[in-house]
């Protein structure tokens, strides 16, 4: 079954009656100044159009505030339609809210906050807000504390934090996905939506998303992707639609809602809106994007020694090499080589969705940060992803050479 209530209708401008993209009709200013007593970034519209005109447009530092705070005008889907700010208010308390994935910016906080904070409380969760603390969550709060009004960002997905203060608190880590993030149970907690989209939704479990359930009532959520390491990958989808920006401007649209245009006949997708707040933050979102580096493995995290040997595997014997390129980011993508799910093994269900029906082979990036692994999370660990190709390419790997390769991988 598909959500009615969440599917824009792409042949032509949505309506406010029947599109909850239509429904981001909010003036700039409207979305960006918050309430006089909130203290957080949330700036006036004249901040940002400043920073975009004051500076060449790929420049990271700008692209970092649409990627952390930017709602593209989003907060009347999340709020007028879905009424989410009523259930935070009212039902989410912290502890709620670090259960489903949610993460905490200690940078917001003051000192000794959460000491003597009742987590257990939703008024604690709107002084959150109220604060800009919560990741990827973006919200007015009135003087006498509720929300009058609520939006996410790129970040609720693609950013996680470092648990330094504890599990689900600490600093910022842009651009590493949010695999603790459980978005269908977060969406299903709207009293708007019928009993059967709301059971689809709470079968996706974290660190998944279905980005086209709403356009072809499909349920197959596909892992969350990282969006570090984009730099020199031509394609930058599961299936390759087309680059980063490509995906950003489709996400903003037709999955946060908000207020911009997309269009893409190949999917039947022809949605125009004025004034359109994505396609003129695009070029600033994806140089950010692109400057968010691949994070290191930790120290001790693997074994050089077997991952010296690992690397001889995976340019010889595995093959992994002839797609997982070295020399163009892991990937043959950039030779515009899509492979068909068979050939490697994969559940065609995603490809079959969308207008290329092949794969293109997936950058190696960071591993050792983002189990599970495959677009549906179908491998659990690095181990798994070994024996996948092993059986399916009939390799015939020894076990040391699999542990070796396990230990390269690691090391990527």
């Amino acid at each position: 079954m598909r959500a009615l209530s969440l599917r824009p209708h792409p042949s032509r401008p949505a309506t406010p009656r029947v599109s909850p993209a239509s429904l981001s009709l909010v003036s700039l200013a409207t979305i960006l100044v918050g309430c006089s007593d909130h203290p957080g970034p949330t700036a006036p519209a004249s901040r940002l159009v400043t920073l975009l005109a004051g500076a060449p447009l790929n420049v990271p530092a700008q692209g970092q505030y649409v990627f952390r705070h930017w709602t593209f005008g989003d907060e009347p889907f999340w709020t007028d339609t879905l009424h989410l700010h009523q259930v935070v208010e009212t039902a989410v308390s912290p502890a709620t809210a670090l259960a489903v994935g949610l993460k905490v910016d200690a940078d917001r906080l003051p000192p000794g906050f959460l000491a003597n904070a009742d987590l257990t409380s939703p008024a604690t969760t709107v002084e959150l807000l109220r604060r800009d603390a919560v990741v990827g969550v973006e919200a007015r709060v009135t003087r006498d504390q509720h929300i009058k009004s609520l939006g996410i960002t790129c970040a609720l997905c693609h950013s996680t934090v470092d648990n330094s203060v504890t599990a689900g608190v600490g600093r910022r880590l842009d651009g590493w996905p949010n695999r603790d993030l459980n978005v269908g149970a977060i969406v299903a907690l709207s009293p708007a939506l019928p009993a059967a989209v709301k059971a689809v939704f709470n079968s996706w479990g974290p660190g998944k998303y279905d980005a086209e359930f709403n356009r072809d009532g499909i349920n197959n959520p596909v892992v969350i992707p990282p969006a570090f390491g984009l730099h020199g990958v031509a394609l930058e989808t599961y299936t390759a639609e087309g680059p980063v920006s490509y995906w950003n401007d489709y996400v903003a649209v037709t999955q946060m809602h908000g207020h911009g245009s997309f269009s893409d006949p190949a999917l039947g997708i022809d949605i125009q809106q004025t004034p359109d707040r994505v396609t003129p933050v695009l070029p600033v979102l994806r140089a950010y994007q692109l400057s968010l580096n691949t994070p290191q493995p930790h120290p001790g995290s693997f074994d050089p020694a077997a991952a010296g040997r690992g690397q001889a595997v995976f340019n010889t014997t595995a093959r992994c090499a002839s797609c997982h390129i070295p020399s163009l980011a892991f990937s043959d993508v950039n030779l515009s080589i899509l492979h068909d799910p068979a050939e490697t093994g994969m559940d065609p269900v995603r490809a079959n969705r969308l207008k290329n029906h092949q794969y293109r082979t997936t950058p190696l990036r960071a591993l050792w940060q983002h189990p599970p692994y495959f677009h549906d999370g179908s491998a659990v660990t690095l181990q798994d992803v070994v024996e996948h190709y092993d059986r399916v390419f009939g390799l015939g790997l020894s076990p040391q050479q699999k542990a070796d390769l396990v230990e390269y991988l690691k090391s990527l």
